[in-house]
C-alpha cells in the first residue's frame, strides 16, 4: 500500500476481523483516545480485497463535515486517486508516505459513525456479498475506477449543495466494495452515471473542468 506498508509496519491497534461488517469496523477503530491521528496505513492494515472500499469509506468522510470547501479540496482529489488506481488495475492501492501517515482524528471518524449508523444498520440487512463477478473482474474494477475518477472531479468543483449527494455516492461504491455486494455496485454504478450526466455533462460543469486543465497542460 505504501513504501513504508510491511507486515511488522505500525501498531495494529485494532482487531476487527477482516471479514467483519463495516459497523463492526467502524466501532473497533472507535475505541480509544479521541484524539488520536488514525494512519491510513494502519486504517488498511489486513483488510484483504477490501482495502480500496475502506479508503474509499475514509475520502467520503470530509463531504458529510459542514465546513466550506473542505470536500471539494480533501474528498475529491483523493477520489480520483483512488480511481486512476483502480483503473491502472492495481489489486492494492498505493499511498505515497506523506498520505500514508496522515488520517482522521478518532473523534471525527466517531461522530460520523453515529451519524450514519442508522443507515447502516438498515442497509446491514439488503447488503450481502453476491454477484463476485461483477467485484473480481478487472474490466469492471477498471469501470469503477473510471467513475470515480469523474464523480472526485465534480465533487472538486464548486456545484452548490452537492457534497451531500456525491458523499453518499461514494458512500455505495464503498460499501459495494468493503461489503462484496456486486448488485449494490451495480446499483452504484447507475447512480454514478445518472450523476454525472445530470451534474457533469448537462450542466457543462465537466466539460469546463477538463478546458481548463487542458488549457494548463498546453
Amino acid at each position: 500500500m505504501s513504501d513504508e506498508d510491511s507486515p511488522g509496519a505500525g501498531s495494529r491497534r485494532w482487531h476487527a476481523s477482516p471479514e467483519a461488517g463495516v459497523r463492526a469496523l467502524l466501532a473497533a477503530y472507535a475505541v480509544g483516545d479521541p484524539d488520536e491521528l488514525l494512519e491510513l496505513r494502519e486504517l488498511l492494515s489486513g483488510l484483504g480485497k477490501r482495502v480500496f472500499g475502506m479508503l474509499l469509506f475514509i475520502a467520503a468522510v470530509p463531504s458529510f463535515i459542514p465546513i466550506p470547501g473542505l470536500a471539494g479540496a480533501i474528498a475529491g482529489p483523493l477520489t480520483v486517486f483512488i480511481g486512476l488506481q483502480l483503473l491502472a488495475g492495481l489489486r492494492r492501492p498505493w499511498l505515497p508516505r506523506f498520505i500514508a501517515r496522515r488520517g482522521p482524528h478518532r473523534r471525527t471518524l466517531l461522530r460520523f459513525e453515529r451519524r450514519i449508523s442508522p443507515w447502516l444498520e438498515r442497509l446491514e440487512h439488503l447488503v450481502r456479498p453476491r454477484l463476485d463477478a461483477v467485484l473480481a473482474h478487472r474490466a469492471a474494477a477498471m469501470f469503477t475506477g473510471l467513475l470515480l475518477v469523474v464523480l472526485g472531479i465534480l465533487l472538486a468543483l464548486p456545484i452548490p449543495f452537492t457534497n451531500y449527494l456525491f458523499g453518499a455516492l461514494l458512500l455505495l461504491f464503498a460499501l459495494a466494495l468493503l461489503e462484496r455486494d456486486g448488485a449494490l455496485m451495480l446499483a452504484a454504478w447507475g447512480l454514478g452515471v445518472v450523476a454525472i450526466a445530470v451534474f457533469g455533462v448537462l450542466s457543462g460543469s465537466l466539460a469546463a473542468a477538463a478546458a481548463n486543465w487542458i488549457g494548463m497542460l498546453f
